[in-house]
């Protein structure tokens, strides 16, 4: 027998977290039931993915290239991206990291800006 730890907050937030996927899913199972199925599998396989490196796992290299060449997060940016919000951005997919980082430099620089105003030497 598997020994295991039951968190009753990790699953209500795990619960809570697939709410909105399967009311999609409801909404759109009239459409297409394979697609649905397709798109809860890929779900659930990206939220598998997504946290192995909490258990140590490591991404081997090839996977690596191939994630950066399809612009895909992995396991070890999307666990950068909870600890460190303002440092790794995407949650699947890096192409939003740029404009991203981008966006929130122009934010910073517009806080300062208003915080501090230049005031003009008389």
């Amino acid at each position: 027998m598997a020994h295991f730890a039951l968190n009753y907050q990790v699953l209500l937030d795990g619960l809570l977290g697939a709410l909105p996927y399967l009311f999609v899913a409801i909404f759109l199972w009239s459409f297409s039931q394979a697609g649905v199925i397709c798109g809860l599998l890929l779900g659930q396989f990206h939220v598998w993915w997504r946290h192995t490196s909490v258990i140590g796992w490591q991404t081997p290299k090839f996977i690596i290239l191939l994630c950066q060449i399809l612009f895909i997060t992995t396991p070890e940016q999307h666990w950068l991206h909870h600890q460190k919000t303002n440092a790794g951005f995407g949650d699947i997919f890096t192409f939003f990291d740029q404009p991203a980082k981008i966006w929130l430099r122009w934010l910073r620089l517009l806080r300062m800006h208003l915080r501090f105003p230049l005031v003009p030497l008389k």
